[in-house]
């Protein structure tokens, strides 16, 4: 099966980056023909095509159509647009609105994929979309990069922060001295604090808890390190065999993080701290989220779209008028206003505002200088 799957940008280790590294790999392994197309490619895509899988940042270099697109970010419409013949699925990563979204009804994307149950409400809410092509696939992780570490040290000695927001302006700064407090050496990896890492699976073995949220928590459950879902946003609880079933709909994420930032309020999840529980949860994971049998799924999903496809066939009139309604909604006037109502936004978030303000600003200024725009 020759799928074409799409995502705003290639060019640092994000959580959608390593979704599509990680899906197109196993794809691959599996037998099927993937092809990744993003705009702005990078050291995400050299890996891709270090492993053999096509990589390209424009679509008319593509003669053959893929069978199915499996869209993700404002990409999977070019791709819709560029392929008329083929249908698609459609993966919502985000709860709320993002600069690179592209959430809208399109009559070819036959499946609306949501990654939790917050995504899944998200999609919910779009105008047109029909529920019964609403579906949740919860994230996966690649267990043979992701190997289980030796037992947890019955008290632990060494903590990670695996965030790319993570800086002294933003939430290091609060848990670092909450791990001062309780005898914890602390380092950080992650975008932000100037040490991404393309290989976070050799770094996270080695430390016995780990203050992450969403695909970081999940890889490093995988592992077997204890985890404390902790971002920017918030602190969430210790993951524990107990409150697994209730964390995991909601995917391990910002949803969770519903606590302050306060060091008493850290150590107290660090001091539930259970080497058992960890390995309860680890076992879980490792049983329950293997990027191999996802990967199935996600075929077993491909497969009944085609052929869905094939008996409903298109209608290029209600494709006419859906992609009428998108330009309206998305195009590029309306996500630079929504770029710099988030900007405006961020500077008013008491503690980090700037940074997250001046991350933004970066991100933003490089997208501008690949389009030229001033």
């Amino acid at each position: 099966m020759r799928i074409l799957i799409t995502n705003a940008y290639l060019d640092v280790y994000g959580g959608t980056q390593v979704v599509v590294r990680d899906l197109a790999g196993e794809l691959r392994r599996q037998g099927h023909d993937p092809i990744v197309y993003a705009r702005h490619l990078g050291p995400v895509a050299d890996e891709l095509r270090d492993s053999g899988i096509a990589v390209t940042n424009q679509l008319g270099c593509l003669t053959a159509a893929p069978d199915i697109i499996h869209g993700q970010h404002y990409p999977a419409i070019e791709a819709l647009l560029r392929f008329p013949s083929t249908p698609a699925i459609y993966v919502c990563h985000g709860s709320v609105r993002g600069y690179s979204e592209a959430l809208a009804y399109f009559p070819r994307v036959l499946r609306y994929v949501a990654v939790d149950d917050l995504c899944k409400k998200r999609v919910e809410n779009v105008p047109g979309i029909p529920d019964e092509r609403i579906t949740v696939f919860w994230n996966a992780v690649d267990l043979e990069r992701y190997q289980r570490r030796g037992p947890l040290p019955a008290r632990p000695r060494r903590a990670l922060v695996f965030s790319n927001a993570a800086s002294n302006s933003t939430h290091l700064r609060v848990v670092r001295k909450a791990c001062r407090q309780a005898g914890l050496q602390l380092d950080v990896i992650g975008l932000l604090s100037d040490n991404a890492v393309p290989n976070p699976e050799a770094i996270l073995p080695r430390y016995d808890i780990v203050f992450a949220k969403a695909r970081c928590a999940l890889e490093a459950m995988a592992v077997g390190n204890a985890v404390v879902l902790c971002d920017f946003k918030g602190l969430g609880p210790m993951v524990s065999s107990e409150n697994f079933d209730r964390l995991r709909p909601k995917n391990f994420g910002y949803s969770l993080l519903v606590n302050p930032l306060r060091p008493e309020l850290i150590r107290a999840e660090i001091e539930r701290y259970d080497p058992d529980n960890a390995a309860a949860v680890c076992e879980r994971i490792r049983k329950e989220a293997g990027l191999v049998e996802a990967t199935r799924r996600w075929v077993e999903l491909y497969t009944a779209v085609i052929e869905e496809f094939r008996r409903s066939g298109g209608n290029y009139d209600e494709e006419f008028r859906a992609f009428a309604s998108y330009w309206t909604e998305w195009n590029y006037g309306r996500r630079v206003e929504w770029e710099m109502e988030q900007l405006r936004r961020l500077r008013s978030v008491p503690l980090v505002g700037g940074a997250l303000t001046y991350f933004a600003r970066r991100v933003l200024r490089k997208w501008f200088s690949v389009y030229g725009i001033p």
